[in-house]
């Protein structure tokens, strides 16, 4: 069966900048410095200019990103072994994973059928005396930022971690604690994933860490580097979790092009939207009021495995972002067995996510649709 529209394939999305992405590549080669080395340095400038952050690590991941914040904070003597920290039930694991690598605790609420993101009334309801901090993840590409967590945040004394794995770029529709609107610079520190999958993407795994925070930020460049503030100076028990100088050098290539990709995404989801007639389908909401990336386009359908069906059927790829509520993986369930977020589970049984980013067309959001609408 022919797949007319592929979900993603990234040699296509790679291609119309490839010879500037080879470039780069001989670039770091010719320079005979492959760790720590200009491109890395240029490239944490760079991302933390775009998320009005003082400072940024280039990390080897997102994952170790988010788990070298709350290390980080760990040796401050900000968290403890056995704090919480609240997050959504419908993230990646690797929200979760951050966190209980650590030793701390994940503490999930449901979302709202509405943003999809974290529902920040619930927030108060989960607050205990061993609640530490709040985990807002940018799901989607579309900011999870309002005043309910920026409050809770200062009744309680709570860090912000960001999870901007997904909406680099992004704005919010309300100021952060530095008065920031850009995802990443909104609270007090973030973790960045450039999985090549993402609307900025390395070609392997790449990550950043974002903040304000200059003992964080110093502390965690020590963690990701062997634990050393100098050559053979272990401060700490680190880990290797450098990014590597090749990957600064693509992503530094593919920078300049991040707010077209971003707006493209943005031109299909208004084609989408307004195309999009079937009244089984219900598309995702476009808010005004903030700057949304749509780092994937999600829609529900009640009846989803015969919609997918379909869909393959008439030459459309579509894929299912996430199709279980972290909280019931096998590797958490048993510590979760009463937990249950009625709008996650229920979203995980409706989501599927068409093709979007520049390997789609603006006919082909057309034709998509089209299809959609015969179902």
């Amino acid at each position: 069966m022919t797949t007319k529209f592929p979900f993603l394939v990234l040699k296509e999305v790679n291609k119309p900048i490839e010879d500037t992405l080879i470039k780069a590549v001989a670039d770091v080669i010719k320079s005979g410095i492959y760790i720590n080395g200009k491109y890395v340095d240029t490239l944490e400038k760079a991302i933390a200019s775009l998320c009005n952050a003082e400072h940024a690590i280039a990390v080897s991941n997102g994952l170790d990103a988010l788990r070298l914040i709350i290390r980080a904070y760990k040796e401050m003597g900000v968290f403890s072994d056995g704090d919480e920290i609240i997050m959504q039930a419908n993230t990646y694991i690797a929200s979760a994973l951050a966190v209980s690598n650590e030793g701390l605790k994940p503490v999930f609420v449901d979302i709202s059928p509405v943003t999809l993101n974290l529902d920040t009334s619930a927030i108060e309801r989960a607050v205990t005396c061993r609640t530490k901090a709040i985990m807002p993840v940018h799901l989607y590409g579309t900011p999870c930022w309002d005043d309910a967590i920026m409050s809770a945040a200062e009744k309680h004394g709570l860090k912000i971690i960001e999870d901007n794995a997904q909406a680099i770029g992004a704005k919010s529709s309300r100021p952060g604690l530095s008065g920031t609107f850009s995802t990443g610079g909104l609270g007090d520190a973030a973790g960045i994933s450039f999985y090549p999958t993402k609307n900025l993407g390395a070609l392997g795994d790449a990550g950043m860490i974002v903040t304000r925070d200059k003992e964080l930020a110093d502390i965690a460049r020590a963690l990701a580097n062997y634990g050393a503030d100098r050559r053979y100076h272990n401060v700490y028990n680190g880990s290797n979790c450098r990014m590597d100088e090749m990957q600064a050098a693509v992503l530094l290539a593919k920078l300049p092009f991040l707010n077209g990709e971003n707006n493209r995404r943005r031109e299909l989801v208004q084609i989408y939207n307004s195309t999009i007639k079937n009244p089984q389908i219900q598309c995702p909401q476009v808010f005004g009021d903030m700057y949304q990336v749509w780092h994937q386009y999600p829609l529900r359908v009640a009846n989803r495995e015969s919609f997918r069906k379909f869909m393959e059927e008439n030459g459309v790829a579509t894929d299912i972002i996430y199709p279980v509520p972290v909280y019931k993986q096998p590797c958490y369930e048993n510590k979760y067995p009463a937990l249950i977020c009625p709008e996650a589970e229920k979203f995980a049984t409706e989501v599927v996510c068409l093709p979007i980013g520049a390997h789609i067309s603006n006919d082909d959001a057309k034709e998509i649709s089209e299809i959609i609408n015969r179902f």
